[in-house]
């Protein structure tokens, strides 16, 4: 690390990150690794077809503890908390007043808590949020003291199962508690990648010792921020401050599916979440977005990235990108993108305009790369 990177922080994985040659760039205050020799095309294939380890211990991990925990959480988001039955998981999104995405993220109900996963960036005010909004009906813990790793790709449950019996028995969206050489893990089937696969949530003093054992396993190699980027792109999956924030909603993200009918216009807890009248009142149709996230597909070989401009036929500026890269899987190039709701119909077509030159791209469906969740 440079002496201008002096103050990132750095995960219990650090060294071995160093061992291993991965190139450190910072990333949410922290030094993390970018790609391993091998490169981002080879991780990220290598993760479609094997099994990728990520160190995604900049994430933010807390408790809500106490009997209101549930109640209290499922006033600060559009989600069915109440109801989650214990050793399921939920994506959940926390909102502003106006109906905005503060952040995204992922809670299990533990029975005796619910374990929430948050991200990095997002982590100190989040916690921070979350405290102030409801700190009086349950207790919040941040564990600073858990690192985060996520096995991901169609040979992790043998590579894991392996060394914890018993994860195999687990389904997409469930998680559990294991033991794994005199510490407990906590467990969950799920990950950032469109892959089966998982997160695992394992002590700071254990961590570094569990990561080499999983890379000692022959299915199981380093992968850095930058496959994993292209990786959860091609899964169509939002990355936080580029495809969500303050500024979107739910509804204009087309995260619709995350707000369950329980919590909608007539659901029996209907509402009672901040920016519940935006939210409400764009799912119901009433007050319809003036934009949508959508998928696209270039037409030619030239990748768009985040914040090109992107015309109608005829000139006009009709939205912009906010994530593109060539898709590693299937070669092609893809961006997510918010287009005016009139050009957000499936095969419209579009031109980026990348360096003064117009790219024909086609508004497509999402994910680009079909999922393999194990649902059992």
């Amino acid at each position: 690390m440079s002496a201008s990177d002096a103050s990132l922080l750095t995960t219990p994985l650090n060294a071995l990150h160093l061992e291993l040659g991965a190139r450190m760039v910072p990333f949410a205050g922290y030094s993390m690794p970018v790609q391993y020799p091998a490169g981002l095309m080879a991780e990220h294939h290598h993760t479609r077809t094997a099994a990728g380890l990520f160190d995604v211990s900049h994430m933010g991990q807390l408790r809500l503890v106490g009997p209101d925990a549930a109640a209290a959480f499922e006033t600060l988001m559009p989600v069915d908390v109440i109801d989650l039955p214990v050793g399921k998981q939920r994506y959940g999104l926390l909102l502003t007043d106006v109906g905005g995405i503060i952040d995204d993220l992922m809670f299990v109900n533990r029975g005796l808590d619910l374990f929430v996963i948050v991200n990095g960036a997002c982590k100190v005010g989040d916690i921070a949020h979350i405290q102030a909004k409801i700190g009086h009906r349950c207790q919040v813990v941040p564990m600073p003291e858990r690192a985060l790793l996520a096995l991901q790709g169609p040979q992790a449950v043998a590579a894991l199962a392996r060394l914890v019996p018993g994860v195999e028995k687990l389904v997409f969206m469930t998680g559990g508690s294991f033991p794994w050489n005199s510490t407990e893990l906590f467990v969950t089937r799920s990950g950032y990648t469109g892959e089966d696969g998982f997160e695992i949530s394992v002590h700071n003093d254990h961590a570094e010792a569990l990561a080499r054992t999983l890379l000692d396993q022959p299915e199981v190699k380093p992968v850095g921020l930058g496959a994993r980027n292209s990786l959860r792109l091609e899964a169509g999956l939002c990355l936080y401050g580029n495809d969500i924030d303050t500024t979107t909603t739910p509804v204009e993200a087309a995260l619709n599916w995350a707000v369950q009918k329980v919590r909608r216009t007539g659901g029996a807890r209907a509402g009672g979440f901040p920016g519940a009248d935006a939210v409400l009142a764009q799912l119901d149709g009433t007050r319809a977005p003036a934009r949508k996230r959508v998928g696209l597909i270039a037409l030619e070989r030239v990748p768009v990235r985040e914040h090109v401009e992107l015309q109608s036929t005829d000139g006009r500026r009709i939205g912009e990108v906010t994530s593109g890269l060539l898709g590693p899987t299937i070669d092609q190039p893809v961006a997510m993108a918010y287009l005016s709701a009139e050009y957000a119909a499936m095969g419209t077509r579009v031109n980026a305009i990348v360096r003064g030159k117009a790219v024909p791209m086609e508004v497509a469906a999402m994910p680009f790369v079909p999922t393999r969740y194990h649902r059992g």
